[in-house]
């Protein structure tokens, strides 16, 4: 198994000794790195800094070099991101440094899509993400968005406010066969329960996965509200949205 020591980057070493605590995590978070290179650590250690210059001019430096497209998104942008998505769910930054975080991640995004759209990568799928009824809160699904998209989903965000209504007409219109529901308030949680009853009374649920996180919401409501999965984080977000795709 993985050890600490096993990162070559200082930086990212530290930021797992300090911020990643459960150790499931911690050991997920290590696995990742380890086998990264150390321009990839390079790149995620500058996105969790929130440098957008320095991720732009990394990522353009290896997509140079010969390294492939989906490596620098895989080991560099979304495995920072992992990092950032914990320290937010944990409460050590806080929204002005996500949105950092989020726009060094498209400054290394701008030149990996292009690639990836040009080589004609088939999508895993397509999902629907949207916050529900009553809550006005998107970091979270927000970040959760970019990792999906930056894993290979085409995802259709609703924004906030969502009713149950919406999300019905968006899984029709667009054809999705993955939900993701997200809530930051107590208040709203139950209408993430409302919005799978919905689906239950159109006839649709069985034609769909449904996944629901936010910080409030644990496994065992999400059990209770008979929803398909639970992430705690983007990054799992990311795992069930794979596994619902069957591309696990």
């Amino acid at each position: 198994m993985p050890e600490l020591h096993d990162i070559a980057n200082e930086f990212i070493r530290q930021e797992i000794d300090e911020f990643i605590e459960r150790p499931d995590e911690r050991a997920r978070i290590i696995g990742l790195f380890a086998k990264a290179s150390e321009q990839m650590q390079a790149i995620a250690a500058a996105l969790i800094d929130g440098d957008h210059e320095t991720v732009d001019r990394l990522t353009a430096e290896a997509i140079a070099a010969g390294v492939h497209a989906m490596e620098v998104m895989d080991d560099g942008l979304i495995a920072g991101m992992a990092i950032v998505g914990i320290k937010f769910r944990q409460n050590f930054i806080f929204v002005p440094e996500v949105l950092s975080c989020a726009r060094a991640m498209k400054a290394g995004m701008v030149h990996i899509e292009p690639i990836l759209s040009a080589a004609g990568i088939e999508k895993l799928g397509k999902v629907i993400m949207g916050t529900v009824k009553g809550d006005l809160h998107d970091i979270g699904k927000n970040l959760c968005i970019m990792m999906l998209r930056g894993a290979g989903f085409e995802v259709i965000d609703l924004g906030v406010d969502t009713s149950q209504d919406r999300f019905i007409d968006a899984i029709e219109e667009h054809g999705a066969n993955i939900l993701g529901m997200s809530a930051l308030l107590t208040t709203t949680m139950p209408n993430m329960g409302k919005t799978i009853e919905a689906f239950i009374d159109a006839g649709l649920r069985d034609d769909i996965r449904i996944m629901v996180g936010g910080a409030p919401v644990t496994q065992d409501f999400a059990d209770e509200m008979g929803a398909d999965g639970y992430g705690k984080d983007a990054l799992a977000c990311v795992s069930l949205a794979k596994q619902f795709a069957g591309k696990a």
